[in-house]
């Protein structure tokens, strides 16, 4: 049994754990470039959420939902 979670902890520390064991060694050789990457990933997320907005606000205009609030059951 002490097997099975030595080879969880393997898999975590060294594997998925790897990509941000590789930021940090980058933040201390670069911080401009690890800094890019972070604002990279904020620049996808705002991306993604107002697309997600832009996509809800169509639906919302277009009247398609019964917006009565006995529409749904588990609203009663």
């Amino acid at each position: 049994m002490k097997d099975f979670f030595e080879a969880i902890e393997s898999l975590v520390v060294e594997v998925l754990f790897a990509p941000f064991d590789a930021l940090r060694a980058l933040e201390l050789e670069s911080w401009t470039g690890a800094n890019i990457i972070n604002w990279l990933f904020m620049a996808i997320g705002f991306v993604a959420f107002f697309y997600w907005m832009k996509e809800l606000k169509k639906f919302n205009d277009s009247g398609e939902e019964d917006r009565d609030p006995k529409a749904h059951s588990f609203l009663n």
